[in-house]
C-alpha cells in the first residue's frame, strides 16, 4: 500500500483547454519547405524568411509596404475605391464584406506615393489574402490611376504583383482590366518613366498576362510560381511533361522571362539600387 502512494501514474492526462493556455496560439510556425520550427517574431525580424532554407512566407500589402518604403513617406490613394455586382453574383458582396473585415483591407491591391532610400515612388502592393488576389475592376483601375500618378509626378512605378488571376464573379469586366492597365503602361513607356515589376508568390492568369509581365525592369522573389495558367491544364493541352521547376521564379530566371530573382531581405536595397542607376535628382533620366 505505501509503494502505492510513491508510485508515479502511467498516463498523465492533459486537457486541451491547458495546453492552450500553455502555448499561446501562433507563437511558432513550421516552414512548409523544410518542416523547421520557427519562432514567430523571429520570423518576422526576417521579413517571414525561414532562416534555415530561405522559403519566403505570404506577406500581406501593408506588411510588405512596411519593409520596402522609407518609414513615415507612405501616403495612400484611392483606399476607398470598393467593388460593385455588375453581373449580380448573390454571394459576392457577402464574400467581399467577408474578406474587408479579415484583412482591413478595402481591395486586392494598396497604392500610393513613398520614398525609397529618399527617391520618390508611386508604388502598389497586390495581397494574395483578398479574394486570392484577383483582378476585378477596382484593383484594374487602381492599377491605372497608379500608372497615371506616376506620370504626373515623373517619378518611378513598383508594383509587387500576386494573384490568382481575373475576378470571375465580375466576367468580361475583369478581363477588360488587362487591357486597361497594359494600355496606361504604353502612355507610361513613351512618357520615359521607369516601371519595376515584381513577382511574387502566386502570380498567375490575367495579372502575369497583362501589367505584370511588362515592367522595364522585371524581378520575382524565390520559389514564386508564375504562369497563366495551372500545369495541369497545359501539360493535358499539349500533351507533353512539363519540366521540373516549371513556372517557379528560377525556372523563368533561367529562361529569360525575368531579370533577377530576389531575396526578399534584399528587395529594398535592390530596389534602391536600381532607381540610383535609373533616376537622377528625382526625375527620369530618359
Amino acid at each position: 500500500m505505501f509503494k502505492d502512494l510513491f508510485r508515479k501514474p502511467k498516463y498523465v492526462t492533459v486537457h486541451a483547454d491547458t495546453a492552450r493556455k500553455d502555448i499561446p496560439e501562433g507563437l511558432w510556425q513550421k516552414c512548409p519547405e523544410c518542416n523547421e520550427i520557427l519562432y514567430s517574431k523571429e520570423l518576422e525580424k526576417y521579413l517571414k524568411t525561414c532562416v534555415k532554407c530561405g522559403y519566403s512566407f505570404r506577406m500581406g500589402a501593408r506588411e510588405r509596404i512596411k519593409a520596402t518604403v522609407d518609414e513615415g513617406t507612405f501616403v495612400e490613394i484611392d483606399a476607398d475605391l470598393t467593388s460593385t455586382n455588375p453581373l449580380s453574383f448573390a454571394d459576392y458582396p457577402a464574400k467581399l464584406a467577408k474578406t474587408q473585415e479579415a484583412t482591413k483591407l478595402k481591395e486586392a491591391i494598396v497604392t500610393g506615393e513613398a520614398a525609397i532610400e529618399g527617391k520618390p515612388v508611386v508604388i502598389g502592393v497586390m495581397d494574395a489574402g483578398f479574394v486570392m488576389g484577383s483582378m476585378g475592376s477596382v484593383v484594374g483601375e487602381k492599377v491605372a490611376r497608379a500608372i497615371e500618378r506616376a506620370i504626373e509626378r515623373r517619378v518611378p512605378l513598383i508594383i509587387f504583383a500576386a494573384s490568382g488571376g481575373a475576378r470571375m464573379q465580375e466576367g468580361i469586366i475583369s478581363l477588360m482590366q488587362m487591357a486597361k492597365t497594359c494600355g496606361a503602361l504604353a502612355r507610361l513607356h513613351e512618357a520615359g518613366i521607369l516601371y519595376i515589376s515584381v513577382f511574387t508568390d502566386p502570380t498567375t492568369g490575367g495579372v502575369t498576362a497583362s501589367f505584370a509581365s511588362m515592367g522595364d525592369i522585371v524581378l520575382a522573389e524565390p520559389g514564386a510560381v508564375i504562369g497563366f495558367t495551372g500545369p495541369r491544364v497545359i501539360e493535358q493541352t499539349i500533351r507533353q511533361t512539363l519540366p521540373e521547376g516549371f513556372q517557379t521564379a528560377e525556372f523563368l530566371l533561367k529562361h529569360g522571362f525575368i531579370d533577377m530573382v530576389v531575396t526578399r531581405t534584399q528587395m529594398r536595397e535592390t530596389l534602391a539600387a536600381l532607381l540610383d542607376l535609373h533616376v537622377s535628382g528625382g526625375s527620369e533620366n530618359g
